[in-house]
């Protein structure tokens, strides 16, 4: 399965020099289903600085879908922070939800998530975190005891008065123990972890989770111990997210073996960016740490997709670094140029076959490639160079004849083949180079639409 999300960001080229030219807003993805059933909403990324519990959320969205019931999820909520490593650059914003100033930069952020979370369709909230150590009601030593936060299902008090989720323990303590079933080991277990907030526990009664249950939404906590690597975290957070759909009946499926190693696998390896509707696009499995020569749209804003929620570009020092979540994916080194919008397609023969080929799309080679050449119209093979002509359309190019350093990825497969008239850039073909049957190598368009 491979549902590609959408999400519209924008960097906007200002004359003041600024990182973040643009604000980094959240983003609301809704998995829904033909069958009626609950709504579950998971909100992650709410401190920069826990990147199991966004990335977990992440994940829901790129490769989960749901057959029953609906689940919402807010994967990005403090984005600026994610992509600074930041706990909270403008303060802790799990802090803010019983009073905030209107001159606060964050006032949007919270009135937003404050709409979504009352919203009458959702039934429980599930907010992921990472946590110190391991939670445990005993003292065992310094990093096992009642003052941890990891590995613990947090709620404010045992119970609201609404159905049917409002008896918050008895719920959380049943999605424990489904959980619970598949830990690694002791440590990894679950705990319930009830701050009884009412009684006083003022840092508590600011959170996202009082918040809600003041307002008859069911809501707990998810932390994931920070002694654990991030797939790690994210595994605890995914186990215990699905533990709850199944105790409340949300029916689902995922694209992956639900395992750490599977995960660590993942991480990274499936970003896909398409810039300048698509005039420009990158399948980024292990990215170079620079792509080079990067044709950016002059005097424009550098309106951008990607296929994950946690993708961001960041204006910096006259280049532009891709980010994934709180982790770099490469930096754009840009050249600029007007563009031409009049060409759409260009005839490829691969392998001996021609296909007709959209712009802003990618191919499957796995011998040789040639464009056929077009009136008007210049081709660049980034990386090859034929001694005679700068005009590369019509020529046989095998992967062995273009130069590794300017692919876009570290194993060297895929490469960028740019379409030029006259001094404008009209768009790209990305090639990849593989083994596969090529009477399926048709171009692969990947499925991005804009977020309204």
């Amino acid at each position: 399965m491979n549902r590609f999300l959408t999400v519209l960001l924008c960097v906007l080229l200002l004359n003041t020099a600024n990182a973040f030219a643009n604000d980094l807003e959240f983003t609301l993805h809704k998995i829904t289903s033909e069958i009626e059933g609950p709504t579950l909403l998971v909100i992650g990324g709410i401190q920069g600085d826990e990147p199991g519990g966004f990335t977990a959320a992440s994940m829901l969205v790129t490769d989960y879908a749901v057959t029953k019931g609906e689940v919402w999820v807010v994967p990005n909520l403090n984005f600026e922070s994610i992509i600074k490593r930041s706990r909270g650059v403008h303060g802790d914003m799990n802090r803010k939800f019983s009073e905030i100033s209107n001159s606060d930069p964050e006032f949007q952020t919270i009135e937003k998530i404050k709409s979504i979370i009352l919203h009458e369709q959702v039934d429980l909230v599930l907010n992921l975190h990472d946590g110190s150590g391991f939670y445990n009601p005993t003292y065992i030593d310094k990093d096992e005891n009642p003052k941890r936060w990891g590995q613990c299902i947090v709620i404010d008090q045992d119970a609201i008065r609404v159905q049917p989720y409002g008896n918050m323990a008895s719920l959380a303590n049943r999605a424990i123990a489904r959980a619970n079933v598949h830990t690694e080991d002791s440590k990894a277990a679950f705990r319930l972890k009830n701050t009884y907030t009412s009684d006083g526990n003022k840092e508590m009664a600011k959170t996202l989770t009082y918040f809600a249950i003041q307002n008859d939404k069911p809501a707990m906590g998810v932390e994931a111990s920070k002694a654990y690597p991030t797939h790690k975290r994210i595994l605890q957070h995914l186990r215990f997210v699905e533990a709850m759909m199944d105790e409340i009946g949300v029916e689902y499926a995922r694209s992956f073996e639900l395992s750490g190693k599977s995960i660590k696998n993942k991480l990274g390896r499936d970003i896909k960016l398409a810039m300048y509707n698509e005039k420009i696009l990158f399948d980024f499995g292990q990215a170079r740490k620079k792509i080079r020569f990067v044709p950016m749209k002059k005097r424009a804003p550098v309106m951008f997709k990607t296929n994950n929620p946690l993708v961001a570009i960041v204006d910096h020092d006259s280049q532009y670094k891709v980010r994934y979540g709180n982790r770099s994916v490469t930096t754009l080194d840009p050249e600029y140029f007007e563009y031409d919008y009049s060409l759409t397609n260009a005839e490829f023969v691969i392998d001996g076959q021609a296909f007709e080929v959209e712009l802003g799309t990618s191919v499957k080679v796995r011998n040789d490639f040639s464009v056929t050449p077009m009136d008007g119209r210049r081709i660049n093979i980034i990386g090859y160079r034929h001694p005679e002509k700068r005009n590369e359309s019509g020529l046989t190019v095998k992967r062995s004849q273009i130069s590794s350093r300017f692919s876009v990825d570290k194993d060297g497969d895929k490469y960028r083949v740019e379409f030029y008239k006259g001094k404008y850039y009209s768009g790209m073909v990305l090639v990849e180079f593989s083994r596969i049957n090529q009477k399926s190598a048709t171009s692969a368009k990947t499925n991005l639409v804009q977020l309204n």
